[in-house]
Protein backbone atom coordinates (compact mmCIF):
# COMPACT_ATOMS: atom_id res chain seq x y z
CA UNK A 1 0.00 0.00 0.00
CA UNK A 2 1.03 3.55 -0.91
CA UNK A 3 2.04 6.07 2.62
CA UNK A 4 -0.83 8.14 0.70
CA UNK A 5 -3.17 5.38 1.24
CA UNK A 6 -1.87 4.21 4.48
CA UNK A 7 -1.19 7.22 6.17
CA UNK A 8 -5.62 8.24 6.11
CA UNK A 9 -6.20 4.68 7.74
CA UNK A 10 -3.32 4.56 9.91
CA UNK A 11 -4.93 8.53 11.10
CA UNK A 12 -8.41 6.74 11.47
CA UNK A 13 -6.95 3.94 13.86
CA UNK A 14 -3.88 5.75 15.63
CA UNK A 15 -4.35 9.26 16.14
CA UNK A 16 -6.88 9.08 18.72
CA UNK A 17 -5.19 6.12 20.05
CA UNK A 18 -2.02 8.22 20.94
CA UNK A 19 -3.66 11.41 22.04
CA UNK A 20 -6.11 9.29 24.47
CA UNK A 21 -2.46 8.74 25.99
CA UNK A 22 -1.02 11.86 26.05
CA UNK A 23 -4.56 13.98 27.15
CA UNK A 24 -4.31 11.07 29.88
CA UNK A 25 -0.53 12.06 30.50
CA UNK A 26 -0.78 15.99 30.64
CA UNK A 27 -4.34 16.14 31.76
CA UNK A 28 -7.51 18.30 29.96
CA UNK A 29 -6.09 21.44 30.00
CA UNK A 30 -3.47 20.75 27.81
CA UNK A 31 -5.43 18.55 25.07
CA UNK A 32 -4.73 20.94 22.15
CA UNK A 33 -0.57 20.32 22.98
CA UNK A 34 -1.57 16.08 22.46
CA UNK A 35 -3.58 16.87 19.21
CA UNK A 36 -0.47 19.14 17.85
CA UNK A 37 2.14 16.72 18.95
CA UNK A 38 0.19 13.72 17.30
CA UNK A 39 -1.13 15.99 14.08
CA UNK A 40 3.16 16.71 14.07
CA UNK A 41 3.81 13.04 13.89
CA UNK A 42 1.58 11.98 11.40
CA UNK A 43 2.88 15.27 8.99
CA UNK A 44 6.51 14.07 9.55
CA UNK A 45 5.47 10.47 8.40
CA UNK A 46 4.12 11.88 5.55
CA UNK A 47 7.42 13.81 5.07
CA UNK A 48 9.33 11.02 5.41
CA UNK A 49 7.69 7.85 3.83
CA UNK A 50 7.61 9.50 0.67
CA UNK A 51 11.19 9.61 0.85
CA UNK A 52 12.42 7.02 2.44
CA UNK A 53 9.38 4.18 2.06
CA UNK A 54 6.82 2.47 4.44
CA UNK A 55 8.48 1.58 7.38
CA UNK A 56 7.76 -2.85 8.55
CA UNK A 57 6.06 -1.48 11.29
CA UNK A 58 4.34 1.76 10.30
CA UNK A 59 2.44 1.75 13.84
CA UNK A 60 5.01 1.42 15.80
CA UNK A 61 7.12 4.14 14.28
CA UNK A 62 4.34 6.49 14.79
CA UNK A 63 4.38 5.43 18.41
CA UNK A 64 8.16 5.97 18.86
CA UNK A 65 7.76 9.25 17.13
CA UNK A 66 5.08 10.38 19.03
CA UNK A 67 7.71 9.50 21.98
CA UNK A 68 10.29 11.55 21.04
CA UNK A 69 8.25 14.70 19.66
CA UNK A 70 6.98 14.90 23.50
CA UNK A 71 10.07 14.23 25.22
CA UNK A 72 11.64 17.20 22.48
CA UNK A 73 8.53 19.39 23.60
CA UNK A 74 9.50 18.82 27.39
CA UNK A 75 12.77 19.89 26.81
CA UNK A 76 12.43 22.82 24.48
CA UNK A 77 9.30 24.43 26.75
CA UNK A 78 10.29 25.52 30.11
CA UNK A 79 7.03 26.65 31.21
CA UNK A 80 5.39 23.44 30.30
CA UNK A 81 7.63 21.64 31.84
CA UNK A 82 8.17 23.73 35.18
CA UNK A 83 4.42 24.36 35.84
CA UNK A 84 3.22 20.96 34.00
CA UNK A 85 5.61 17.97 34.70
CA UNK A 86 5.22 17.97 38.32
CA UNK A 87 1.24 17.20 37.72
CA UNK A 88 1.73 14.24 35.31
CA UNK A 89 1.26 11.17 37.54
CA UNK A 90 4.22 9.32 35.63
CA UNK A 91 6.97 11.25 36.60
CA UNK A 92 9.21 9.82 39.27
CA UNK A 93 11.18 12.09 40.70
CA UNK A 94 13.48 15.36 40.21
CA UNK A 95 16.50 13.12 39.98
CA UNK A 96 15.08 11.65 37.21
CA UNK A 97 12.71 13.43 35.60
CA UNK A 98 11.96 11.10 32.31
CA UNK A 99 8.72 10.91 31.71
CA UNK A 100 7.26 7.67 30.78
CA UNK A 101 5.12 7.64 27.63
CA UNK A 102 3.13 3.98 28.04
CA UNK A 103 1.50 3.06 24.45
CA UNK A 104 1.50 -0.59 24.96
CA UNK A 105 -1.98 -2.07 24.27
CA UNK A 106 -3.19 -2.16 27.80
CA UNK A 107 -2.53 1.49 28.34
CA UNK A 108 -3.55 2.43 25.35
CA UNK A 109 -6.87 0.40 26.20
CA UNK A 110 -7.38 2.12 29.66
CA UNK A 111 -6.44 5.43 28.57
CA UNK A 112 -9.46 5.46 25.59
CA UNK A 113 -11.59 4.19 27.76
CA UNK A 114 -11.37 6.97 30.53
CA UNK A 115 -11.21 9.84 27.60
CA UNK A 116 -14.17 8.38 26.34
CA UNK A 117 -15.74 9.30 29.22
CA UNK A 118 -13.98 12.45 29.62
CA UNK A 119 -15.46 13.20 26.75
CA UNK A 120 -19.14 12.61 27.63
CA UNK A 121 -19.11 14.44 30.61
CA UNK A 122 -22.67 15.98 31.69
CA UNK A 123 -21.20 19.50 31.52
CA UNK A 124 -21.76 19.93 28.41
CA UNK A 125 -24.71 19.23 26.20
CA UNK A 126 -25.34 15.70 24.79
CA UNK A 127 -24.96 17.05 21.35
CA UNK A 128 -21.25 19.08 22.04
CA UNK A 129 -20.32 15.56 23.88
CA UNK A 130 -21.00 13.31 20.78
CA UNK A 131 -19.62 16.07 18.11
CA UNK A 132 -15.76 16.47 20.88
CA UNK A 133 -16.01 12.73 20.73
CA UNK A 134 -16.69 12.11 17.49
CA UNK A 135 -14.21 14.41 16.38
CA UNK A 136 -11.01 13.94 19.64
CA UNK A 137 -11.85 10.17 20.18
CA UNK A 138 -12.39 8.31 16.37
CA UNK A 139 -10.96 11.16 14.20
CA UNK A 140 -14.01 12.26 12.76
CA UNK A 141 -13.77 15.83 10.48
CA UNK A 142 -15.83 19.00 11.26
CA UNK A 143 -17.75 18.10 7.78
CA UNK A 144 -18.42 14.46 8.84
CA UNK A 145 -19.70 15.63 11.89
CA UNK A 146 -22.33 18.29 10.70
CA UNK A 147 -23.63 15.51 8.13
CA UNK A 148 -24.06 12.88 11.05
CA UNK A 149 -25.88 15.64 12.67
CA UNK A 150 -27.88 17.39 9.39
CA UNK A 151 -26.16 20.70 11.23
CA UNK A 152 -23.46 23.10 9.07
CA UNK A 153 -19.77 22.92 9.74
CA UNK A 154 -19.47 26.18 11.31
CA UNK A 155 -22.07 25.42 13.98
CA UNK A 156 -20.02 22.21 14.38
CA UNK A 157 -16.76 23.89 14.60
CA UNK A 158 -18.22 25.96 17.22
CA UNK A 159 -20.10 23.60 19.24
CA UNK A 160 -16.68 21.64 19.66
CA UNK A 161 -14.34 24.20 20.86
CA UNK A 162 -17.09 25.45 23.37
CA UNK A 163 -17.19 21.58 25.18
CA UNK A 164 -13.29 21.72 24.99
CA UNK A 165 -13.30 24.88 26.91
CA UNK A 166 -15.95 24.18 29.13
CA UNK A 167 -14.07 20.95 30.20
CA UNK A 168 -11.27 23.05 31.20
CA UNK A 169 -13.44 25.44 33.21
CA UNK A 170 -14.56 22.59 35.08
CA UNK A 171 -11.22 20.98 35.87
CA UNK A 172 -12.15 17.40 34.44
CA UNK A 173 -9.75 14.88 35.09
CA UNK A 174 -8.89 12.13 32.81
CA UNK A 175 -9.56 8.53 34.73
CA UNK A 176 -11.24 5.35 34.50
CA UNK A 177 -14.95 6.11 35.48
CA UNK A 178 -16.95 5.35 38.72
CA UNK A 179 -19.74 3.04 38.06
CA UNK A 180 -22.24 5.93 38.50
CA UNK A 181 -20.57 7.72 35.87
CA UNK A 182 -20.73 4.43 33.74
CA UNK A 183 -24.18 4.59 34.44
CA UNK A 184 -25.14 8.32 33.71
CA UNK A 185 -23.02 8.45 30.66
CA UNK A 186 -23.10 5.09 28.98
CA UNK A 187 -26.10 6.47 26.82
CA UNK A 188 -23.77 9.23 25.35
CA UNK A 189 -20.98 6.74 24.61
CA UNK A 190 -22.90 4.36 22.85
CA UNK A 191 -24.59 6.97 21.14
CA UNK A 192 -21.35 8.34 19.56
CA UNK A 193 -20.19 5.02 18.29
CA UNK A 194 -23.61 4.15 17.05
CA UNK A 195 -23.27 7.39 14.97
CA UNK A 196 -19.47 6.40 14.34
CA UNK A 197 -20.94 3.12 12.62
CA UNK A 198 -23.52 4.92 11.48
CA UNK A 199 -21.72 7.08 8.99
CA UNK A 200 -19.46 4.46 8.03
CA UNK A 201 -22.12 2.44 7.12
CA UNK A 202 -23.79 5.33 5.18
CA UNK A 203 -22.05 8.11 4.35
CA UNK A 204 -22.89 11.38 2.56
CA UNK A 205 -19.97 13.37 3.36
CA UNK A 206 -17.41 11.19 0.99
CA UNK A 207 -20.08 10.26 -1.24
CA UNK A 208 -19.69 7.13 -0.97
CA UNK A 209 -22.23 4.60 1.06
CA UNK A 210 -20.24 2.50 2.85
CA UNK A 211 -16.72 3.28 4.55
CA UNK A 212 -15.57 -0.10 5.84
CA UNK A 213 -13.23 1.41 8.05
CA UNK A 214 -15.43 3.91 9.90
CA UNK A 215 -17.08 0.79 10.67
CA UNK A 216 -14.14 -1.36 12.22
CA UNK A 217 -13.36 1.39 14.23
CA UNK A 218 -16.65 1.81 16.06
CA UNK A 219 -16.44 -2.22 16.54
CA UNK A 220 -13.18 -1.77 18.00
CA UNK A 221 -14.23 0.89 20.09
CA UNK A 222 -17.47 -1.18 21.16
CA UNK A 223 -15.60 -4.20 21.94
CA UNK A 224 -13.12 -1.78 24.10
CA UNK A 225 -16.10 -1.71 26.39
CA UNK A 226 -17.11 -4.80 26.21
CA UNK A 227 -13.71 -6.67 27.69
CA UNK A 228 -14.24 -3.89 30.97
CA UNK A 229 -15.80 -5.80 33.17
CA UNK A 230 -17.65 -2.28 34.20
CA UNK A 231 -18.80 -1.72 30.49
CA UNK A 232 -20.01 -4.81 29.63
CA UNK A 233 -23.36 -4.08 29.93
CA UNK A 234 -26.42 -5.59 28.26
CA UNK A 235 -26.60 -2.63 25.78
CA UNK A 236 -23.07 -2.30 24.87
CA UNK A 237 -23.45 -6.69 23.88
CA UNK A 238 -26.53 -5.02 21.94
CA UNK A 239 -24.67 -2.45 19.66
CA UNK A 240 -22.06 -4.87 18.81
CA UNK A 241 -24.56 -7.61 17.63
CA UNK A 242 -26.18 -4.90 15.53
CA UNK A 243 -22.93 -4.07 13.93
CA UNK A 244 -21.61 -7.85 13.04
CA UNK A 245 -24.84 -8.37 11.64
CA UNK A 246 -25.15 -5.21 9.29
CA UNK A 247 -20.99 -5.84 9.01
CA UNK A 248 -21.25 -9.42 7.31
CA UNK A 249 -23.39 -8.67 4.81
CA UNK A 250 -20.61 -5.74 3.63
CA UNK A 251 -19.22 -8.24 0.79
CA UNK A 252 -22.42 -8.90 -0.75
CA UNK A 253 -23.66 -5.22 -0.50
CA UNK A 254 -21.16 -3.61 -3.15
CA UNK A 255 -20.24 -4.38 -6.51
CA UNK A 256 -17.39 -4.74 -8.75
CA UNK A 257 -17.36 -1.04 -9.44
CA UNK A 258 -18.69 0.40 -5.80
CA UNK A 259 -22.45 0.14 -6.76
CA UNK A 260 -24.35 -0.57 -4.01
CA UNK A 261 -26.50 -4.18 -4.61
CA UNK A 262 -29.82 -4.06 -2.45
CA UNK A 263 -31.03 -6.60 0.17
CA UNK A 264 -32.97 -8.54 -2.07
CA UNK A 265 -30.69 -8.71 -4.81
CA UNK A 266 -27.72 -9.38 -3.21
CA UNK A 267 -25.91 -12.69 -3.01
CA UNK A 268 -26.36 -14.81 0.26
CA UNK A 269 -22.89 -16.87 -0.52
CA UNK A 270 -21.11 -13.64 0.11
CA UNK A 271 -22.61 -13.40 3.55
CA UNK A 272 -19.95 -13.96 6.58
CA UNK A 273 -20.83 -16.42 8.34
CA UNK A 274 -18.93 -15.50 11.26
CA UNK A 275 -20.12 -12.34 11.78
CA UNK A 276 -23.66 -13.28 11.79
CA UNK A 277 -23.19 -16.06 14.15
CA UNK A 278 -20.72 -13.77 16.73
CA UNK A 279 -23.78 -11.35 16.28
CA UNK A 280 -26.33 -14.04 17.31
CA UNK A 281 -24.04 -14.57 20.57
CA UNK A 282 -23.85 -10.75 21.69
CA UNK A 283 -26.93 -10.48 21.29
CA UNK A 284 -27.59 -13.65 23.34
CA UNK A 285 -25.24 -11.96 25.72
CA UNK A 286 -27.44 -8.41 25.79
CA UNK A 287 -30.25 -10.54 27.01
CA UNK A 288 -29.59 -10.65 30.57
CA UNK A 289 -30.99 -8.23 33.10
CA UNK A 290 -33.70 -5.95 32.72
CA UNK A 291 -32.74 -3.24 30.05
CA UNK A 292 -33.74 -2.53 26.48
CA UNK A 293 -32.08 -0.16 24.27
CA UNK A 294 -33.15 0.64 20.80
CA UNK A 295 -29.52 -0.97 20.22
CA UNK A 296 -31.29 -4.33 21.00
CA UNK A 297 -34.50 -3.66 18.96
CA UNK A 298 -32.14 -2.56 16.08
CA UNK A 299 -30.35 -5.89 16.37
CA UNK A 300 -33.18 -8.03 16.49
CA UNK A 301 -34.39 -6.29 13.26
CA UNK A 302 -30.34 -6.75 11.83
CA UNK A 303 -30.78 -10.21 13.14
CA UNK A 304 -34.18 -11.60 10.68
CA UNK A 305 -32.61 -9.92 7.89
CA UNK A 306 -29.70 -12.84 7.88
CA UNK A 307 -32.58 -14.81 7.57
CA UNK A 308 -32.92 -14.47 3.32
CA UNK A 309 -35.79 -16.75 2.90
CA UNK A 310 -38.87 -14.43 3.21
CA UNK A 311 -41.24 -15.61 4.87
CA UNK A 312 -44.67 -13.99 7.09
CA UNK A 313 -42.92 -15.06 10.07
CA UNK A 314 -39.62 -12.71 9.11
CA UNK A 315 -41.62 -9.85 8.67
CA UNK A 316 -44.04 -9.68 11.42
CA UNK A 317 -41.08 -10.11 13.65
CA UNK A 318 -39.41 -7.19 12.29
CA UNK A 319 -42.77 -5.42 12.14
CA UNK A 320 -43.64 -5.93 15.80
CA UNK A 321 -39.23 -5.06 16.46
CA UNK A 322 -40.33 -1.71 14.38
CA UNK A 323 -43.21 -1.24 16.53
CA UNK A 324 -41.27 -1.24 19.68
CA UNK A 325 -38.66 0.79 18.66
CA UNK A 326 -40.98 3.47 17.81
CA UNK A 327 -42.04 3.32 21.37
CA UNK A 328 -39.23 3.59 22.85
CA UNK A 329 -37.04 5.99 20.47
CA UNK A 330 -39.36 7.67 17.55
CA UNK A 331 -37.74 8.95 14.61
CA UNK A 332 -39.12 9.54 11.23
CA UNK A 333 -36.41 7.32 9.66
CA UNK A 334 -37.46 4.63 11.90
CA UNK A 335 -41.01 5.20 11.57
CA UNK A 336 -40.14 4.59 7.50
CA UNK A 337 -38.45 1.91 7.70
CA UNK A 338 -41.21 0.45 9.48
CA UNK A 339 -43.43 1.42 6.72
CA UNK A 340 -41.52 -1.39 4.43
CA UNK A 341 -41.57 -3.53 6.98
CA UNK A 342 -45.81 -2.88 6.97
CA UNK A 343 -46.21 -3.56 2.97
CA UNK A 344 -44.58 -7.11 3.65
CA UNK A 345 -47.01 -7.74 6.19
CA UNK A 346 -50.39 -6.01 5.14
CA UNK A 347 -49.91 -5.26 1.64
CA UNK A 348 -48.91 -1.82 -0.47
CA UNK A 349 -52.05 0.02 0.39
CA UNK A 350 -52.22 0.22 3.98
CA UNK A 351 -48.64 1.23 3.71
CA UNK A 352 -48.79 3.93 1.69
CA UNK A 353 -51.29 5.29 3.75
CA UNK A 354 -48.83 5.44 6.59
CA UNK A 355 -46.35 6.49 4.62
CA UNK A 356 -47.95 9.43 3.41
CA UNK A 357 -48.51 10.78 6.83
CA UNK A 358 -45.28 10.63 7.53
CA UNK A 359 -44.79 13.68 4.92
CA UNK A 360 -40.48 13.19 4.55
CA UNK A 361 -40.66 15.75 1.76
CA UNK A 362 -36.86 16.61 1.95
CA UNK A 363 -35.78 13.01 1.97
CA UNK A 364 -35.13 11.09 -0.97
CA UNK A 365 -35.64 7.86 0.93
CA UNK A 366 -39.29 8.68 1.56
CA UNK A 367 -40.04 9.49 -2.30
CA UNK A 368 -38.10 6.32 -3.17
CA UNK A 369 -40.33 3.84 -0.71
CA UNK A 370 -43.35 5.61 -2.45
CA UNK A 371 -41.85 4.58 -5.68
CA UNK A 372 -41.63 1.12 -4.95
CA UNK A 373 -44.82 1.11 -3.08
CA UNK A 374 -47.03 2.74 -6.23
CA UNK A 375 -44.70 0.79 -8.74
CA UNK A 376 -47.79 -1.90 -9.14
CA UNK A 377 -50.50 0.40 -8.28
CA UNK A 378 -50.15 3.76 -9.79
CA UNK A 379 -47.18 4.02 -12.51
CA UNK A 380 -47.46 7.72 -12.76
CA UNK A 381 -47.27 8.35 -9.53
CA UNK A 382 -44.45 5.55 -8.95
CA UNK A 383 -42.27 7.63 -11.93
CA UNK A 384 -43.25 11.14 -9.95
CA UNK A 385 -41.91 10.34 -6.69
CA UNK A 386 -38.90 8.26 -8.40
CA UNK A 387 -38.08 11.03 -10.04
CA UNK A 388 -38.59 13.80 -6.58
CA UNK A 389 -36.18 11.27 -5.31
CA UNK A 390 -33.41 10.98 -7.93
CA UNK A 391 -33.40 15.10 -7.55
CA UNK A 392 -32.87 14.95 -3.56
CA UNK A 393 -30.68 12.12 -3.69
CA UNK A 394 -26.67 13.18 -2.81
CA UNK A 395 -24.27 10.49 -3.44
CA UNK A 396 -23.77 8.96 -7.05
CA UNK A 397 -24.49 5.33 -5.72
CA UNK A 398 -28.71 6.73 -4.34
CA UNK A 399 -28.78 8.45 -8.07
CA UNK A 400 -27.81 5.30 -9.75
CA UNK A 401 -30.07 2.69 -7.68
CA UNK A 402 -33.11 5.20 -8.26
CA UNK A 403 -32.13 5.29 -12.35
CA UNK A 404 -31.96 1.97 -12.40
CA UNK A 405 -35.41 1.55 -10.50
CA UNK A 406 -36.90 4.03 -13.24
CA UNK A 407 -35.44 2.08 -16.20
CA UNK A 408 -37.00 -0.94 -14.60
CA UNK A 409 -40.41 0.84 -14.29
CA UNK A 410 -40.48 1.56 -18.15
CA UNK A 411 -40.04 -1.98 -18.95
CA UNK A 412 -43.15 -2.77 -17.42
CA UNK A 413 -45.32 -0.20 -18.27
CA UNK A 414 -44.12 0.01 -22.25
Amino acid sequence: MEHKELLPNLFRTEYQKIVSVLCSLFGIQHIEIAEDIVSDTFLTASETWAIKGIPENPSAWLYTVAKNKTKNYFKRNNVFETKIVTEIKHNTSLNNPEIDIDLSDQNIADSQLAMIFTVCNPCNSEEAQIALALNLLCGFGVNEISDAFLSNREVIYKRINRAKEKLKEENIKIQNPSNSEIKDRIKTVLKTIYLLYSEGYYSISQNTTLRKDLCTEAMRLTYLLIQNESTNLPQTNALISLMCFHSSRFDARTGINGEIILYEDQDQSLWNQELIDKGTYFLSQSSTGNTLSKYHLEAGIAYWHTIKTETIEKWENILELYNNLIILEYSPIVALNRTYALSKVSGKEEAILEAEKLNLTDNHFYYSLLGNLYSEIDAKKAFQHFETAFSLAKTASDKNIISKKIEQLKLKTN
